[in-house]
């Protein structure tokens, strides 16, 4: 009984993507005070990280970065700093949260660090969890170490096989309006080969809806 409430009391937050009462319950924000944010997971990748980068141009955007994929390409990486994006952390390897020891989790984090600074010359101050999903320890020692964790409020599946960019903006856009924070990937290493291409199909649309909503789009950290 011990070990399972043990257990239970690990894994409390990992429902906090879907529902929103879980993350209210612990502090993990969802949303934005202000604006729209729109977020971008997995990458750096070769092809979809400057492809998304030619479409959003000059607008703000905040791309959470994998350390294993940061070592792979330094120099998309430093392009997304570059060009003024907010740079954020996604970790070192993409892996569930709920499988790791507080101790790997830890030196994954310090790795993915390590690795990101070097690359962009940047210190990330916001951490996204793979999959969404913190585990309790995860959750502690992210607010330990000065990060602040961020879910999101929209998303697109973009990484589902069936998506498509159609279909992604109109998922991701749904009742769309200030504070929200969108969830898309700009790279295919975890999801379905050649999915960053629907993302990319997708952006037009998303940009205009913004622009369409009134709200001003931004980085996370500009708008907290």
């Amino acid at each position: 009984m011990r070990r399972a409430l043990s257990l239970a009391g690990w894994a409390l937050p990992a429902a906090a993507p879907v529902v929103p009462s879980v993350a209210r319950a612990f502090g993990i924000p969802l949303r934005i005070p202000h604006g729209v944010a729109l977020t971008f997971d997995d990458g750096p990748h070769p092809e979809g990280t400057p492809a998304v980068l030619e479409l959003l141009g000059e607008r703000a955007a905040t791309f959470f970065l994998v350390g294993e994929q940061v070592e792979r390409f330094p120099s998309v990486a430093a392009d997304i700093a570059a060009r003024g994006h907010e740079i954020a952390l996604h970790g070192y390897r993409h892996r569930l949260l709920l499988r790791r020891s507080p101790r790997a989790f830890a030196d994954d984090l310090e790795r993915a660090l390590r690795v990101i600074e070097d690359a962009t010359s940047r210190t990330p101050t916001v951490y996204r969890p793979p999959y969404g999903v913190f585990s309790l320890p995860a959750l502690d020692h992210v607010r330990e170490r000065g990060l602040r964790p961020l879910l999101w409020s929209k998303w697109g599946k973009d990484w589902q096989r069936r998506a498509t960019g159609a279909s992604i903006a109109a998922r991701a856009t749904s009742g769309f309006g200030s504070g929200d924070v969108v969830l898309l990937h700009d790279a295919d290493h975890y999801s379905v080969d050649g999915s960053w291409r629907n993302t990319v199909a997708s952006l037009p649309a998303i940009l205009q809806a913004v622009t369409a909503c009134g709200a001003e789009l931004c980085s996370v950290s500009q708008a907290t």
